[in-house]
């Protein structure tokens, strides 16, 4: 069971890479993270620590937004969050190249990850941190490859949305054939898609989730 950490090593979480969950800091206090079982050691070198899932949920407690369940967008710090779709405008545009890199980054950022935390060092399929974030996760797929997140009114572009089932999340498209570009792209990215309707209404969508093998 993880301990409550201490201000200083709150300090750490919260500065850990938003994608990866790498942290810095000072060694003692990075051995005393893994001895609360908020953080690991990496066995490859460079040796370095990231945060566990229960270390990702402190750090995530301490950003909530006021409204359960809002779309996660960068905040004012800059901090980077991939766009699920149906947020309000990001400042500075959504497809600036200050944003571009941004997406590139952080995907890069999580292929290491996959890297570093698969026995076989393979990238082709979703790791843990993945498992725990499955609508980031996605948006990340999709963003990073270049489609379009839906505009604040819902249209335009996808919309990556959490279902009640396990491992799985709900990509909406503005047509057929942009779900199937989703699709073909969460595929190459490791996760299994289908196409189902929505009884209410329906329109099509995907159901996608991390490919374990």
């Amino acid at each position: 069971m993880a301990l409550s950490p201490t201000a200083a090593q709150r300090r750490i979480i919260a500065a850990a890479d938003p994608v990866t969950g790498r942290l810095r800091g000072a060694e003692a206090q990075l051995t005393a993270l893994v001895k609360r079982g908020l953080a690991f050691r990496h066995p490859r070198p460079p040796h370095d620590h990231f945060l566990t899932p229960a270390g990702h949920r402190i750090r995530e407690a301490a950003e909530a937004p006021d409204q359960p369940g809002a779309p996660a967008v960068p905040d004012a710090g800059g901090v980077f969050a991939a766009r699920v779709g149906g947020e309000e405008a990001v400042p500075g545009g959504d497809a600036g190249p200050a944003r571009l890199r941004e997406v590139r980054g952080a995907w890069q950022g999580l292929l290491e990850l996959r890297r570093m935390t698969h026995p076989d060092g393979s990238t082709d399929r979703p790791c843990a941190w993945e498992r725990s974030h499955l609508v980031r996760a996605a948006a990340l797929a999709l963003e990073a490859a270049g489609h379009r997140p839906a505009g604040p009114d819902g249209t335009g572009g996808y919309r990556v949305r959490a279902t009640p089932q396990p491992e799985a999340v709900a990509v909406h498209a503005p047509d057929g054939a942009a779900l199937r570009d989703c699709a073909a792209t969460l595929e190459r990215a490791g996760w299994q898609t289908g196409e189902h309707t929505e009884p209410r209404t329906r329109a099509r969508y995907l159901l996608a989730s991390p490919r374990k093998v």
